[in-house]
């Protein structure tokens, strides 16, 4: 069960609660009873999206960027993979189908034909009409409170532990002279020396 004391934490953290953040709070609040909370490197979640739910998921589990043990997948699959080092551990989450499509229809609802995108501001955002804000509520309200099983569906995670973080040698870039990982250093073959680019020069 999340405490008030949490909940006011996430929404703090993330700046506003939303239905993106509620599916990350109930993510979330299952991966500690199921794997713990991170103090370190021991836990490792897997995000398949960058949406609102990801900073409930920080929040909650311990598990960040700065640690690297929060690993992002441009995938845009509101999906969630949860890993435990000690013992091999490991589930991911998929958020139920019904449940986004029924949400995604409750949206669509509240829109009024004809009407501007000013007038019918979307209750996913965090600002807008008194009308929407109140579906938006009702819509945080559901996938807090519905069974866990209507929310998401739990299986094994499909891709391979994820390694530790690793500390990696820095060197300048022979363009700009900033500081580059090694492993984002770029060797550019049209040069006979082979420059050394980082890949913003790269690219330019």
């Amino acid at each position: 069960m999340l405490t008030q004391q949490e909940l006011e934490g996430v929404i703090a953290f993330h700046g506003h609660c939303c239905p993106g953040l509620a599916f990350g709070i109930r993510a979330g609040k299952w991966a500690t009873r199921e794997f713990g909370h991170a103090t370190d490197e021991e836990i490792v979640v897997v995000v398949e999206n960058d949406s609102c739910a990801v900073d409930a998921i920080q929040y909650l589990t311990g598990c960040t960027f700065g640690k690297g043990n929060f690993i992002f997948l441009d995938y845009g699959k509101m999906a969630f993979s949860f890993f435990q080092r000690s013992n091999g551990k490991n589930a991911r989450l998929v958020a139920r189908h019904d449940l986004l499509a029924d949400l995604r229809e409750q949206e669509n609802l509240s829109v009024q034909p004809g009407a501007s995108p000013r007038d019918n501001p979307s209750p996913l955002a965090p600002h807008s009409s008194p009308l929407a804000s109140d579906l938006r509520q009702q819509m945080i309200d559901r996938v807090l409170h519905a069974d866990f099983d209507a929310v998401f569906s739990v299986g094994p995670a499909q891709i391979a532990m994820p390694e530790k973080a690793k500390i990696h040698k820095s060197i300048p870039c022979d363009a700009c002279g900033e500081m580059t990982m090694t492993t984002r250093i770029l060797c550019d073959l049209r040069f006979t020396s082979g420059h050394n680019l980082c890949i913003p020069c790269h690219e330019k």
